[in-house]
């Protein structure tokens, strides 16, 4: 049977080899280049990015291309002491002799599954770590950026990347599940945890590993010493974002009953000035509004701009569909379906509490774990808040920004996914490690007792268990007659009989 892909794999099965054996600062000179190249066609890039999903060229630059690049320099100053061999010291007395080494070795090829929301970012860092490591890389973009994806296909090869270590297959909905069936060592994926279930599922059968972004109800805390307003503002900030179509959106804002009417306040003007969102799917569209009527028939109160003037869609956004209202959803609970079912769409729920001890109770009422925002004057207890969220990151008086640091991990939990992607975890994640032991001289009292049942080989091994662990210094003393008495007597396989 021919898996998917199979002539795409096969080259880049045959280039691997001598990709990954290359010196990394022979595989980090196309990284340096593609950084240079970022910034040298930026303008192009985020007029792709544009005419793809109707994002502002603006907006690209500062949540796209700055990350991405911020992604390749820490490659190029951080890689070579991650990636290097680690050498273990302090082993065990049983091990004398050994020296023991953990190297990095690539997986070989990894298939990555891109998203549209982030097309440059999401795909760049993934595949940057990926190469760096000295995988090859079987790429599969999404449907809804077939004119960034090009573009940054383009900017690989021009960056130096040697022909057969990168393959860009179609960027079509069923090119997706093919990928997960094709010869692939390694699976990074980006989207919904619904499709992230399916997928999982599969690779699970395969044995084939996997890293997996999928979807967040992610959180805003407003503690009782909070700033109101910069809570209000960077909550909402967060909220459309991207038209909401971010997987560490705000989508809940926990607020303390002794600040609510504040943070309303704070929040009304907001809500009120916010224009259309539009956005990439007809299906998040109809969730959005379905969303909104299932608060409102529980009782809800739902905040939005009164409907603004008839919008024509910009030709230009392709892809794009219809428009929506952001909106804020007061007085909810956690039991709502806009507090519990990921979303991409510009909607935050405002729900009350009174005691801190109620906080992660509410929170885990979603089963998503991607990230959280605490605001508040007490650092001390935004620590204590953040160790009992189950969420991948935890930003403290600000959102979704510090997030994007090259040098952190970014991932989430439960059925936000599992893995690493950025930093030194995403970098590690892309390699499998492989422990070298070299041990020296000839003697070697465990083949002897395994091959001759020599009793005092075995006095060798349980000398070395008291000596090491027994209990108290009598008994290490004992144990250390026994090693030597047994070492004394051992029948060494390698001396003349």
């Amino acid at each position: 049977m021919t898996l998917p892909f199979a002539v795409e794999t096969a080259t880049l099965r045959a280039a691997q080899p001598d990709w990954a054996a290359r010196p990394l600062s022979e595989r980090l000179r196309p990284v340096r280049e593609f950084r240079h190249l970022v910034v040298e066609h930026a303008d192009a890039l985020a007029s792709a990015v544009e005419a793809d999903v109707g994002r502002k060229a603006g907006e690209v630059v500062a949540t796209d291309l700055l990350p991405s690049a911020a992604a390749a320099k820490f490659l190029l100053t951080d890689a070579s002491r991650i990636l290097r061999p680690r050498s273990v010291g302090r082993r065990p007395l049983w091990l004398m002799g050994c020296r023991d080494a953990v190297h990095r070795r690539p997986y070989g090829i990894v298939g990555l599954i891109g998203t549209w929301n982030y097309p440059v970012f999401l795909t760049t860092v993934p595949l940057l770590h990926a190469l760096t490591a000295g995988n090859a890389v079987l790429w599969k973009p999404s449907e809804l950026t077939p004119r960034t994806a090009e573009f940054l296909h383009e900017l690989f090869a021009k960056a130096g990347f040697p022909e057969g270590v990168l393959a860009r297959v179609p960027g079509t909905r069923e090119a997706g599940p093919q990928l997960a069936e094709s010869d692939v060592d390694f699976v990074h994926f980006t989207g919904s945890d619904a499709v992230g279930r399916k997928l999982a599922a599969r690779l699970g059968e395969r044995l084939v590993p996997s890293a997996l972004e999928l979807s967040g109800v992610d959180a805003v805390f407003v503690l009782a010493d909070a700033n109101v307003k910069l809570a209000a503002r960077s909550a909402w900030y967060g909220t459309t974002l991207n038209a909401g179509q971010t997987c560490i959106s705000c989508r809940r804002a926990f607020v303390h009953r002794t600040v609510y009417a504040k943070f309303v306040e704070e929040l009304r003007p907001l809500v009120d000035a916010a224009g259309s969102a539009w956005l990439a799917t007809p299906g998040q569209v109809s969730q959005a509004d379905r969303l909104l009527e299932d608060a409102a028939r529980a009782g809800a109160d739902v905040l939005q701009r009164p409907h603004p003037p008839a919008e024509i869609p910009n030709p230009q956004k392709a892809g794009v569909r219809s428009p929506v209202r952001p909106a804020a959803v007061l007085n909810a609970t956690p039991d709502l379906a806009v507090c519990r079912e990921a979303s991409f769409a510009p909607l935050l729920a405002v729900l009350p509490f009174e005691d801190s001890h109620q906080l992660v109770p509410m929170h885990d009422a979603s089963t998503f774990g991607l990230a959280a925002a605490v605001f508040t004057a007490d650092c001390r207890a935004a620590a204590e808040l953040a160790a009992k969220l189950r969420v991948g990151a935890v930003v403290v008086n600000d959102v979704i920004v510090p997030t994007a640091h090259p040098g952190t991990p970014f991932g989430g939990r439960r059925a936000s996914g599992w893995g690493v992607t950025q930093g030194e975890e995403g970098l590690l994640g892309m390699t499998v490690p492989q422990v070298v032991s070299t041990r020296s001289g000839t003697f070697r009292p465990h083949v002897d007792a395994g091959l001759t049942g020599d009793p005092a080989a075995f006095d060798v091994a349980r000398g070395a268990l008291r000596l090491t662990h027994g209990r108290g210094w009598l008994e290490r003393w004992r144990g250390l007659k026994q090693l030597v008495g047994g070492l004394r007597r051992t029948k060494r396989g390698d001396e003349p009989g």
